[in-house]
């Protein structure tokens, strides 16, 4: 007896139409009927193959961050915490004001307006947003004087102030802010980054 009915989707390009559309207009701003319209998927077949709109959105949300989202984790291998700042700042630069990308953060769009009914969704993403905060912290304690990072500095507070930054950035962005605007913001930043007053400025790391 044969199997059961092929399925008529790739769920690869499916979750990637949904990641765009969540990018676009944010966990709230989207409804099932866009998600139908973008995924070229009815209904029931997106609850059967990716779950109710939550779930499907938590999974957009790990397929951005593992795509154009990733700039942190390349931010953290930089060898210096100077190097680190700038990696973070102007790789995000780059995934908020991109040129074949919605602008603006799929994660700051959507926590920007989470209906208090989402309680979940704004847990999840205010969890994204400190265990990023503790990654960048964590990292930036790691370096030590002769990485760049002066004595008396507060790695938990500089990991915030990037953190804030970029979601700065990215709201910028999605409101129409030039990527050229944005660098500046970035530029600015980088003066301000604390460093040894006899460290050679080393942005990339070299």
């Amino acid at each position: 007896m044969p199997g059961g009915r092929p399925r008529s989707y790739d769920p690869e390009v499916a979750l990637n139409a949904a990641m765009l559309t969540f990018w676009t207009q944010g966990y709230e701003g989207t409804a099932m009927s866009d998600l139908t319209t973008a995924m070229g998927m009815s209904a029931p077949s997106i609850y059967a193959a990716f779950g109710d709109k939550e779930t499907l959105f938590q999974r957009a949300v790990e397929r951005y961050m593992a795509g154009p989202g990733a700039y942190m984790r390349a931010a953290l291998e930089q060898r210096t915490a100077e190097a680190l700042a700038h990696a973070f700042l102007y790789s995000a630069v780059e995934a908020v004001a991109g040129d074949h990308t919605p602008h603006g953060c799929l994660v700051t769009q959507s926590a920007l307006a989470v209906n208090p009914r989402s309680a979940t969704v704004q847990k999840y993403l205010t969890g994204l947003r400190e265990n990023g905060v503790k990654s960048l912290a964590d990292r930036l304690q790691s370096f030590s004087n002769a990485d760049g990072l002066p004595p008396g500095s507060d790695p938990s507070a500089l990991a915030r102030l990037l953190v804030a930054v970029v979601q700065g950035l990215a709201v910028q962005a999605s409101s129409g802010a030039p990527r050229e605007e944005l660098r500046t913001v970035a530029d600015q930043v980088m003066l301000w980054w604390p460093r040894r007053a006899d460290s050679r400025t080393d942005p990339q790391g070299c």
